[in-house]
């Protein structure tokens, strides 16, 4: 089955709603900040499976696929969608491959320019880098910890990120983009800091497929 342009772009990405913030006093920001980096310094390895629902600008769902992903710190995660929306992410530490079964396709870009494939990547770097590129911002909903990160640049895939946290565990993650599509990932069955064997981020190219290496800005 192929693909739109729009659906293999957020294949991976993590989803959005508008969560309403208005402005911020810096003081309170910089707080928010503190409380991600306190959620995300200990993180040095995730593994989940997920459930990701795509919905359109009005609400209605366009697409709905389930996966497992790996995440090793710095730099590197496996991110697989199961059939019928075969994709599989992976980030060895210098490299993102993304490869599409159905296009025939490989694409590989530099760590850099990671964001293009999937925002799940800005977990693999460091939280000091993460809160230099964001601003965030912080609420509690039903005992929850919900962190929304606006970029501060605009060459972004997203225009907002919520990542949502029970307790020290890392449960949803939600984005949306300038058309108002929203993308919702709901992680299960998590294991955090326990050992991922480093072959998980090798990638092998497949014979026969087209490989499209792409330069960072």
């Amino acid at each position: 089955m192929r693909h739109t342009k729009t659906q293999r772009s957020f294949s991976f990405a993590l989803a959005a709603s508008a969560l309403g913030f208005i402005a911020a006093p810096q003081a309170w920001a910089n707080e928010a900040a503190e409380r991600l980096t306190e959620r995300l310094d200990p993180l040095e390895t995730y593994e989940a499976e997920f459930d990701q629902q795509i919905l359109g600008s009005g609400g209605e769902r366009l697409q709905q696929v389930q996966g497992e992903m790996w995440l090793s710190r710095p730099g590197m995660l496996r991110w697989e969608v199961d059939a019928p929306y075969s994709q599989t992410v992976v980030s060895n530490g210098e490299e993102v491959y993304l490869f599409d079964p159905d296009l025939e396709q490989v694409t590989v870009q530099g760590l850099d320019n990671r964001v293009t494939y999937t925002p799940a990547l800005l977990l693999s770097g460091s939280a000091g880098e993460l809160t230099d590129s964001f601003d965030v911002f912080y609420e509690q909903e039903e005992g929850d910890d919900i962190f929304t990160l606006i970029p501060v640049s605009p060459d972004t895939l997203f225009e907002e990120l919520s990542m949502t946290f029970n307790g020290e565990t890392l449960t949803e993650l939600w984005m949306t983009d300038s058309t108002g599509q929203r993308t919702a990932i709901r992680f299960s069955a998590i294991s955090q800091n326990t050992p991922i064997d480093d072959e998980r981020f090798r990638f092998d190219i497949p014979d026969g497929v087209d490989v499209i290496r792409e330069q960072a800005p």
